[in-house]
């Protein structure tokens, strides 16, 4: 047999707490395996937890990373049953997706396993005897919405409906958790509750369940609450959830339900029924290890030797604080509990939110499909991150520091350095690192050492704190200052004037180049291995940071990370900048849902399709009353009118006054980019002051029927959103980029314009009952933004009001 054909190595053993070692426990929140993940839920959770888990590699310290997808529950149900499919293909399909989404993001679990394991059968039950075993367990009778048509139990997410709480404006709320206001619920508490699957009204029926006892539990939690959040320096706004729970008053909580996906509750009366998925997601934890490694105890029942990290998004911060601890505390026995949690806000996506159920958003998919590399995608989130308040990934802002941050900065620097290194004799170094004596007592090489030093230890202490975006800005901040000693240097000219100083900077950037490397590669494994290979190191070799070798004292003398006379690679630049035509192109491409922009000839052929039917089904003016109600009535596809019939365009109030005979009314002169303005008249005096009237850019529906009011002809109409009761009105106001005489677009919608909607097609009245804001304030056609070249067109404070 040749050498050739030789078995790959066996794979590592699995890792184990090392006794006098610094042993670290890595959770994300478990991804839900209903759809792919988008990128609010990446930075969120997998991401967050991969840079600590990378950065803990780095520092020496024997880190673990287990994460994987949440299988059980209602929504793979219902996936399964749009898909025409068992949950388990459902499970099957999309936890192969996130795999595949996560590596192409660089993302190193030890362990990504699924929930739906006999690991988790196993550990679920046993938590379960021994709560019951502990008396934590209740059973009780409770009132649970049943659907006759379906002839089930309802599960939460199989119910929406309005949101009881007060100043809530959703009407979409789910019957376990309002996104909007971001309330846990019950189904029974929504107002005029629908069952998801057959859009009837359910009703009450009883049944029995199991409940866990968490009034019960309050002081054991309360005691571990309070030393946790301060010994882990738990994120603000996870302890902000946590008291806010805590203050409502805890009350039992169901942990089973009427479904047949999930883990068998192991009791005859309740054999029909299974856990309830918020119950046992969070074992998932502790089962994806047991599958790992038969000896899952050893970090899981070892509190005093393992230190417990876990990250996710703000909605799952009760879980984690609340639910799981309570559950764990209840069985008496000796669980690691969480040390640590660092918990996001939310990433919003342009001008409205991340959302799986609805497809909006740039996933995972879409960001392999741009061809922009993994480790620019992570940076930005990275930079993007959530820590404290909401923020928002736009499709400019991602240019922008695509083209400042890593090309004109970080990516600047390095080739500088290594190019230069790189060059022949003469002009360079031949590719061979020069000695530099008396680098210490060089003047601004010894003032840049002291401020990397100190730039290191906040670095150290940010990523010990999880602040991964403030550790991330540091790092950067260290290549500015390279930049800054490189260019002050003057280089060039010490090359051939001053060579013993040109070697002390010469060799001091390489050490930048490589520190760089080293504490960027937690943020840009890509990146640093691909900067590695330049310098001619092998990633397995030589990348770490840790205090046993010395690294970080290191950072108080660059000149000394890499030794003189070692032959680098040859230097490529690291980054190529994003074009606007490019980000023009992407953010049309991602505007809309999934489903609206799977493809744009889908779309149009759509449009087409749409348009023939309209024509063929166009009454005739002297059809019978009786005839044109059977046509409308069974013509689904009439009542089905493109938005793209609509010419809404960017339009500039040039000026506006009082209408002369009439008190309600203003007259104004929009230009809509034609040669000559229009006038429009417009009832908005009582809500809109003359003075904002000016000057200002608004969306104007252009082909309506000109129409006299009150003397003056109006030929055109200013779009404006009203609240519930009409007391309140806004113009819907385009971005302040957009051209003017650009015309409003939809994605998904195309097409043409018509010339003029006569009265007769009713196709402005038929449009508009879908017209509104969002809960983000966002014009829609439905959930279509009013898209512009600038972005999409909003409303200031209206939330879900109608658009006329």
């Amino acid at each position: 047999m040749s050498s050739s054909s030789s078995p790959p190595p066996p794979p590592p053993p699995p890792k184990l707490p090392i006794p006098g070692r610094r042993n670290i426990l890595i959770t994300s929140a478990l991804p839900y395996v209903n759809n792919v993940p988008h990128l609010g839920n990446i930075i969120g959770c997998v991401l967050s937890a991969d840079v600590f888990a990378r950065y803990c590699r780095l520092r020496g310290y024997n880190a673990l990373y287990i994460c994987g997808t949440d299988e059980y529950g209602t929504a793979t149900e219902t996936k399964a049953m749009e898909e025409k499919c068992s949950p388990k293909e459902i499970c099957d399909k999309y936890h192969a997706i996130h795999d595949e989404v996560y590596k192409w993001f660089d993302i190193k679990f030890d362990k990504f396993g699924r929930t739906s394991s006999p690991q988790q059968t196993e550990i679920c039950q046993a938590i379960f005897h021994e709560l019951m075993k502990n008396n934590w367990l209740s059973e009780n009778t409770m009132q649970q919405l049943y659907c006759d048509t379906c002839q089930r139990f309802l599960a939460d997410r199989l119910v929406e409906g309005a949101c009881p709480t007060q100043g809530c404006t959703n009407k979409a709320a789910r019957g376990d958790q309002c996104d909007n206001c971001s309330h846990m619920l019950n189904p029974t508490e929504l107002i005029d509750p629908k069952c998801k699957v057959c859009k009837n009204t359910p009703h009450i029926r009883e049944t029995d369940h199991l409940f866990l006892e968490l009034p019960l539990l309050k002081d054991k939690l309360v005691n571990y609450i309070n030393d946790t959040s301060v010994a882990g320096m738990w994120s603000q706004n996870a302890i902000q959830a946590t008291n806010a729970w805590l203050k409502e008053g805890l009350k039992p909580r169901c942990i089973t339900r009427d479904l047949k996906w999930g883990v068998p509750v192991p009791m005859e009366k309740y054999k029909d029924k299974v856990f309830y998925v918020w119950f046992d997601a969070p074992i998932g934890y502790v089962s994806i290890t047991a599958s790992y490694t038969p000896e899952w105890e050893k970090w899981w029942k070892n509190p005093d030797n393992v230190e417990l990290f876990q990250f996710m998004g703000k909605d799952n911060v009760p879980f984690h604080t609340i639910m799981f601890p309570s559950t764990l505390l209840g069985t008496g026995e000796n669980w690691t509990m969480m040390k640590t949690i660092s918990v996001t806000e939310y990433l919003n996506y342009e001008a409205g939110k991340f959302s799986k159920s609805k497809g909006i958003g740039v996933f995972g998919n879409d960001a392999k499909n741009t061809n922009i590399p993994p480790e620019v995608w992570r940076f930005y989130l990275l930079m993007s991150r959530p820590e404290a308040s909401d923020t928002l990934f736009t499709w400019t802002d991602l240019q922008a520091k695509l083209n400042s941050e890593l090309v004109h900065n970080l990516g600047n620097f390095i080739n500088r350095v290594l190019s230069f290194v790189a060059k022949p004799a003469g002009s360079g170094y031949g590719s061979i690192i020069p000695d530099a004596p008396g680098a210490e007592s060089h003047p601004s090489t010894s003032e840049l050492a002291d401020k990397i030093s100190k730039r290191v230890d906040q670095y150290l202490d940010a990523m010990e704190k999880v602040k991964l975006k403030q550790g991330l800005k540091i790092a950067m901040s260290i290549s500015d200052e390279g930049n800054a000693y490189l260019q002050g240097s003057e280089f060039w000219r010490l090359y051939k004037e001053d060579p013993i100083s040109c070697a002390i900077v010469i060799k001091t950037s390489v050490g930048l180049v490589y520190l760089l490397t080293c504490l960027l590669e937690p943020f840009m494994p890509s990146f640093s291995n691909e900067v590695l290979r330049q310098l001619n190191l092998s990633p397995e070799e030589n990348l770490s940071f840790s205090e046993e070798k010395g690294e970080s004292v290191k950072a108080k003398t660059p000149w000394d990370f890499l030794p003189a006379g070692h032959k680098i690679g040859r230097p490529t630049p690291l980054f190529e900048e994003l074009k606007d035509d490019i980000v023009s192109e992407y953010r049309k491409k991602y505007a809309g849902s999934q489903a609206e922009r799977s493809s744009k000839e889908v779309a149009d052929a759509q449009a087409t399709k749409i348009a023939n039917q309209l024509r063929s089904t166009t009454l005739s003016e002297g059809g019978s009353k009786k005839e044109q109600k059977k046509q409308s009535g069974s013509s689904k596809s009439k009542a089905e009118v493109s938005v793209a019939k609509l010419d809404i365009r960017v339009g500039l109030i040039r000026k506006a006054e009082k209408h002369p005979d009439a008190d309600s009314l203003y007259v104004e002169e929009i230009d809509v980019g034609e040669e000559d303005p229009r006038a429009v008249v417009s009832g908005l005096v009582k809500y809109i002051p003359l003075e904002e009237m000016q000057n200002r850019k608004v969306c104007v529906l252009c082909n309506l029927k000109p129409v006299a009011m009150r003397g003056i002809k109006s030929h055109a109409m200013v779009l404006a959103a009203s609240s519930d009761d009409h007391t309140k009105v806004e113009l819907v106001e385009p971005p302040a980029g957009a051209a003017v005489g650009e015309r409003v677009t939809f994605a998904g919608y195309s097409g043409e314009p018509e010339a003029s909607l006569s009265g007769k097609s009713k196709v402005w009245e038929k449009l508009a009952a879908d017209l509104h804001s969002n809960g983000e304030l966002v014009a829609c056609y439905k959930d279509v933004p009013f898209t512009t070249s600038a972005g999409v067109c909003k409303v200031k404070t209206i939330a879900n009001g109608e658009i006329r």
